[in-house]
């Protein structure tokens, strides 16, 4: 049972937003196409992980620290004798592995997951010992593309390949488990000691001024044009939507690139670029959010 249903993180978001309103550099574009590639990495593996029958607990992306250091996990399972963190990969194509750590065909290196996966293991048992939790922790590496080869992989249980994917949901399965309050106390406290803001996160340097205006399509992330006064379409994709429902997303995406900037029929207007009638922008954000303050000097909570 997942306790944590799994949503794009602030970083993606912002990124994503980012990567449709300005132009962003090739290290930059390849590090927001990394976050999705990721991301769709870790739903192919909660759609595997739904199956589990065993009673079990899951949550998902944890943002933890032990000992002055921060890590994460993409999933974590709780069964009645065991800890499971996983690691989840989306890498596709060919790579080889060697003493050295993993490596592109074409010699690039990438970071060692097995590394991570050690890191993890090492932290989470800390941070467990010290809430007086004694549970063995099993770590695994999920490398969840059916297109990734890895070229003379090393023998170790801790990887789980495309093919073995399977088989390891089998496993879960198999495993006994019968869980009492002290597995919900520990799902709890671990949800409690999640860290909203990773460190990790490497977001470019934007302004106001910078980013592009408009109400971006939600399914294919283009710019939507007005048709007639109640309705946005999509320019790419033909995606239609309903004024309010464009202008409120518009809004959210505003507060989420901007959380200090007052929200106001003025700023919402020019942001939306696309609605013309600044009276609809009011009436939807009167409908929608607490008006505060009176005409020239009312703004939006």
């Amino acid at each position: 049972m997942a306790l944590e249903p799994r949503s794009e993180s602030t970083e993606l978001l912002i990124m994503r937003s980012l990567n449709t309103r300005m132009d962003l550099s090739p290290k930059e574009k390849k590090y927001y196409f990394n976050l999705e590639k990721g991301y769709e990495g870790e739903v192919m593996f909660d759609q595997l992980t739904e199956t589990v029958q065993s009673d079990m607990l899951i949550i998902n992306d944890l943002c933890l620290e032990s000992n002055n250091s921060v890590f994460q996990i993409d999933t974590l399972i709780i069964s009645q004798e065991t800890i499971y963190p996983i690691e989840v990969k989306n890498y596709a194509g060919d790579y080889r592995y060697d003493s050295e750590g993993f490596h592109t065909l074409s010699g690039n290196d990438i970071n060692n997951p097995l590394d991570q996966v050690k890191r993890c293991n090492s932290l989470l048992r800390q941070l467990l010992q010290s809430h007086g939790y004694n549970f063995p922790v099993e770590t695994y590496l999920v490398f969840i593309n059916p297109e990734f080869t890895l070229y003379q992989a090393p023998l170790n249980p801790q990887i789980i390949f495309p093919t073995q994917l399977n088989r390891f949901i089998k496993k879960l399965n198999m495993t006994p488990s019968k869980l009492n309050g002290q597995h919900k106390k520990l799902a709890d406290l671990l949800i409690s000691l999640h860290l909203d803001e990773s460190p990790y996160t490497r977001l470019p340097r934007y302004d106001y001024e910078q980013v592009k205006k408009g109400i971006v399509c939600s399914p294919c992330n283009s710019f939507m044009i007005a048709d007639g006064e109640k309705k946005v379409v999509c320019a790419k994709c033909g995606y239609e939507e309903r004024v309010e429902s464009a202008v409120l997303r518009s809004v959210k995406e505003l507060k989420l690139l901007f959380p200090d900037l007052k929200i106001t029929t003025s700023g919402v207007h020019e942001w939306c670029k696309v609605v013309e009638s600044k009276k609809m922008i009011r009436r939807i954000l009167m409908d929608n959010y607490t008006s505060i303050g009176k005409r020239h000097l009312r703004f939006f909570e």
